[in-house]
């Protein structure tokens, strides 16, 4: 390789290797020998240095029923007690634990002695209601405080909780309390976005009338908006009133490591979502373990995700990882773009944010807004305080990442691009800030103890350079424990029989440099999307597409967009005529509005084109890879003539309307 194809390093300065908890490539380097010499006692050391036990674990982990793996097992603690008693305990009371923005820009502090009190508060009303250790508990809530502590308390009295991300639909929410198989409903009047009042407990109560959702016997509602809301006798609660008698002290329960802490319902390439389980002591070591490394978090920092709580990233980086590890956090209830597009880069100034943590898609739209409107532009601000930047949710393009280096973080906070899933917990391939040189666009190496690797379609390791399969070769604590109610489905998605059951498949296809070894991510390899960091099977709305009363057949595809990473692309064939101009464009909108309200708004299509058929083989099979190029506007030169019908492609050619 020329000095003309080899990426540009940027280098961690002297003062972040110094002061870094992972200080430089040789110590990175020896903690991964640590982890591939005696990997059970590699995470054995950090479950005792990191954790608090309440009774030790004597067996690290257990491979006798593989892959349905367990770590610490016969080890029982609290997750809600080692994010909240043990801090108070160790002199942190008084510390800022959380740090609410509200929408409209009102700020609350919560310091870590207030925010046990209300956890134990709630954790008693929930217990008084009869909600035990193992009953699952649905969260759906806006940002809030209500919704960092109704997660705590769930963990402290051993629920297991199922967030419902605020704006997915009443379809969407009932059939996750369905699954779960919830007894309680944690939810809202409504939560303001973007300077207006949108209602939740309405969607909630639609979907708790669809039936199916029998098994939830209490809804308890968070005065957020102040409208008016059904409240049904007997069933439903206010939040504040089910608090105010409550003692503020609850004893935590006490459950084994291997207790689920949570499900999280994700899309897969099937239209039912999938319940990830995690369990409570591997998920809390890596929270715990990725905030002390990827983020090197100190004592004096003000750390912030803006993520939700609705997904993984808001759970691992904002509920547990940084209250397990004693820090300040902000948790922001709005949007990036309101009341302008310096929403950011205010708060950041305000709060003095010194680690700062989002998703690409954020980034690019921020880009976008200070190129048209140069006051907003993150220059005008004051960012001094700043020293890591992170990125999460999807890859990061390296005109992004150039950016947002020197906008943002004026050219001298690193860049931690981080990879994972909802199913694996935390990072996985990330670099570390005081050791990794960073290249614009690479996730750059497995974090230590993840031994991480790039395999054809038999399991086999390809060369660096060559593309593959991304998978992981050893389990590690915070992985998925199962698909609730589905071990087969588990199995069959995570460690196919393609790989003889002993890889973890995490979806995605990668790529190693041949110089570095660095990892780059290149996208999925089945039919999941990744629309602004949210994914969503193809089937999943293709499902909802078809049970429009119009509508005879869909197909979903992906394709690239600068702005969310991926848009939806959908090709639609009407019962009736296919639709051409102005009846075209009304039905496109009425498609994407049905859409919207099946799942929700983050999953309408962005294009929708109409034809009279669907691209098939003579067999039946729908050729999704002609798609794709159709959806890309690339020019189709592959042979065509196994397709029953290759004049069709014709038609889906351009957008409809």
């Amino acid at each position: 390789m020329s000095n003309e194809q080899q990426p540009r390093l940027y280098y961690p300065s002297e003062e972040m290797v110094k002061n870094a908890a992972v200080s430089g490539m040789d110590a990175y380097r020896a903690l991964c020998k640590e982890a591939e010499d005696d990997y059970e006692g590699y995470w054995a050391r950090q479950a005792r240095e990191l954790v608090e036990w309440k009774k030790p674990f004597t067996q690290v982990l257990d491979e006798s029923n593989a892959p349905f793996f367990k770590w610490f097992a016969d080890g029982q603690l609290n997750v809600s007690y080692n994010c909240l008693d043990r801090n108070v305990n160790n002199g942190l009371g008084d510390k800022v634990a959380l740090i609410f923005e509200a929408d409209g820009g009102d700020v609350t502090r919560i310091t870590y002695k207030d925010l046990l009190t209300r956890v134990c508060k709630f954790s008693n009303a929930l217990r008084a209601m009869g909600v035990k250790k193992g009953d699952r508990v649905v969260i759906y809530l806006p940002m809030s405080i209500e919704g960092v502590v109704a997660m705590q308390a769930c963990a402290r009295i051993g629920a297991t909780h199922s967030i419902v991300f605020g704006g997915f639909s009443a379809q969407a929410l009932r059939d996750r309390i369905n699954d779960a198989g919830a007894v309680a409903l944690i939810t809202s009047d409504g939560q303001f976005r973007g300077g207006k009042a949108l209602p939740l407990k309405p969607i909630a109560d639609e979907a708790l009338g669809m039936g199916g959702c029998e098994c939830i016997k209490n809804v308890v509602v968070v005065q957020r908006t102040g409208a008016a809301c059904n409240m049904v006798e007997g069933r439903d609660k206010w939040f504040h009133e089910v608090c105010a008698s409550q003692a503020d002290t609850c004893e935590p329960e006490w459950v084994d490591a291997e207790h689920p802490l949570f499900l999280l319902y994700t899309s897969g390439s099937t239209g039912k979502p999938k319940g990830v389980q995690h369990s409570t002591g591997g998920y809390l070591l890596h929270a715990i373990l990725t905030m002390k490394w990827t983020f090197d978090i100190k004592p004096n920092d003000v750390f912030w995700c803006t993520a939700d709580i609705g997904w993984v990233t808001g759970h691992t980086y904002i509920t547990y990882g940084p209250l397990a590890c004693g820090a300040t956090e902000i948790v922001f209830e709005g949007v990036p773009t309101y009341p302008d597009a310096g929403r950011f880069w205010k708060m950041i100034q305000d709060h003095k944010v010194s680690i700062f943590y989002t998703a690409p898609t954020a980034i690019r739209s921020l880009i976008k807004a200070a190129d048209n409107t140069p006051t907003v532009h993150p220059k005008n601000y004051d960012l001094s305080s700043l020293r890591i930047l992170g990125s999460v949710g999807e890859p990061i393009n390296p005109a992004a990442w150039e950016w947002y280096y020197q906008n943002v973080g004026g050219s001298r906070c690193p860049i931690v691009d981080t990879f994972w899933q909802t199913e694996t917990g935390g990072h996985m391939i990330t670099p570390l800030p005081g050791a990794t040189p960073l290249v614009p666009g690479s996730c750059t190496l497995p974090f230590p103890g993840i031994i991480a690797a790039v395999v054809d379609e038999t399991g086999t390791e390809v060369p660096n350079g060559q593309g593959g399969i991304l998978v992981v070769k050893r389990p590690w604590p915070a992985m998925i424990r199962t698909i609730w109610g589905d071990p087969d489905r588990f199995k069959k998605s995570y460690y196919p029989d393609d790989f003889k059951g002993k890889l973890y498949l995490a979806g995605d296809g990668a790529i190693r440099d041949k110089e570095t070894g660095y990892f780059t991510i290149t996208g999925r390899i089945d039919d999941v999307l990744n629309v602004s960091g949210h994914r969503m099977g193809t089937m999943e709305i293709e499902s909802a597409l078809v049970a429009h009363e119009k509508v005879a057949e869909a197909a979903v595809v992906g394709r690239p967009d600068d702005l969310t990473g991926e848009a939806i692309v959908a090709f639609v064939v009407l019962k009736g005529a296919r639709p051409t101009g102005e009846d075209a464009k009304a039905m496109i909108k009425d498609l994407q509005n049905w859409v919207g309200h099946e799942i929700g708004p983050i999953a309408k299509p962005k294009d929708i084109r109409f034809g009279e058929n669907l691209p098939k083989t003579r067999s039946g099979k729908i050729m999704r890879r002609l798609l794709r190029q159709l959806a890309k506007g690339e020019e189709i030169t592959q042979d065509t003539s196994t397709l029953e019908n290759p004049a069709i492609l014709d038609q889906l050619k351009q957008p409809a309307g």
